[in-house]
This record gives C-alpha cells, structure tokens and sequence, in this order.
C-alpha cells in the first residue's frame, strides 16, 4: 500500500469562480503512476467546496443561480455582524457542498462518469490564491 500526496495551485476572481481541475487531477495520476485505489481531493478553507459536474455552460450558469436561492450573496449572516467580511454565504455554500471529494482509480484511470468533470468553486468575495491537496491510497506502478 503506497500513500501519494501533491497540490494543485489555483489563482481565481471569488465570487463562484468555477474551475475544472479534472485536467491536473488526472495529471496527478499519471505522473504517479497510481493504478489503484482512492484519491481525496481536498481544499484547505471554508469558503471553498469541491465536487462534480457535467462542466459545460448553462451548468456553470445554474450552480451559482442554485446557491444564491439556497445562500444569497446579498443577505446579511450572523457570521457577517461578527467579522464584518461580508462573506457569510460563502462559508455555507461550502458547507453545503463540501471541501473534499474522493474518487477510485481503476487501472490508472479516474473514475468518473462520461460527463462527469471534477470541479473546485471558489464563493468568497475576493480573490484568492488556492490550494487544493490531492491524497491517493493504493497500488502504484512505482
């Protein structure tokens, strides 16, 4: 059993900027030689959330309009009366969605559906310089 870590470093607008990480994931994969086992994707933060998604325009439109009916941007949150960020939705659209994802890998591959694409969505109110920490258990080519 082989335990494999890196990170992937993302520079984003806030926001609900919206990313495909599944590219530097798969990356991650194959310079590792990972054959088999679990991947954790994880963000370090709380106004953050990973997860994924058919990665194609009118879902990247539809998952913020989603959250701002569940976490509007423009109401404020007990959080916002205590730290004056105005960033209160953002921590619980990342609660609701969550800060980590695992996938296996079959064979050296990912496994994920046809349209299925692994997404990191950055809500805070400011730009933001990101990392993501990739976490695999299992067989290595190695």
């Amino acid at each position: 059993m082989t335990v494999c870590s890196g990170f992937i470093k993302i520079s984003t607008n806030g926001l609900n900027d919206i990313h495909n990480i599944t590219t530097e994931v798969s990356r991650f994969v194959k310079k590792n030689k990972l054959v088999e086992g679990q991947l954790l994707i994880a963000i370090n933060g709380s106004t953050a959330a990973l997860s994924t998604i058919e990665y194609e325009p009118g879902l990247i439109r539809d998952l913020p309009a989603m959250l701002d009916k569940i976490a509007p941007m423009n109401k404020t949150y007990h959080h916002d009366e205590t730290w004056h960020d105005g960033n209160g939705y953002a921590h619980l659209r990342s609660t609701l969605m969550g800060t980590s994802y695992m996938v296996p890998v079959i064979n050296g591959e990912l496994v994920l559906g046809t349209w299925q694409q692994i997404i990191f969505i950055d809500f805070d109110n400011r730009s933001r310089h990101r990392e993501i920490t990739l976490q695999f258990v299992g067989e290595t080519n190695e």
